[in-house]
């Protein structure tokens, strides 16, 4: 059910990347030099591609919110501590470094601190 819904939700997306980039420009984007109101300057009614811009619009934000409550009920019963804690301990790691030979590293001890070679 979640392919589903994403393959919409993407098909849905280049739909309404389209549909924008396809209608004509109203100019003053942002408002900036639109001019004076008043009541000659009401809007014109809105075209069938702005409608259908709209319907992509919301069709969108549902399969947001739509996949948005999928994956936080997949996600309910498990938290991100309890997934660490699940985990084997790791293992003691390799000091040596590989080509240079083990006799460049000082021998190690999990107790004794590292103490500079003599002076």
């Amino acid at each position: 059910m979640e392919n589903v819904i994403l393959v919409i939700h993407l098909i849905l997306a280049l739909s309404l990347i389209g549909a924008v980039l396809m209608q004509r420009s109203e100019g003053g984007g942002l408002g900036i030099g639109g001019g004076g109101g008043g009541a000659g300057a009401s809007r014109p009614p809105q075209s069938a591609a702005g409608k259908f811009t709209w319907i992509l619009a919301i069709a969108f934000i549902c399969t947001s919110i739509a996949l948005t409550l999928i994956a936080a009920d997949q996600s309910a019963g498990a938290s991100v501590l309890d997934r660490l804690s699940d985990q084997p301990a790791a293992e003691e790691q390799d000091t040596t470094v590989p080509g240079l030979g083990d006799d460049l590293l000082p021998p190690s001890s999990d107790d004794a601190p590292l103490v500079p070679s003599g002076n």
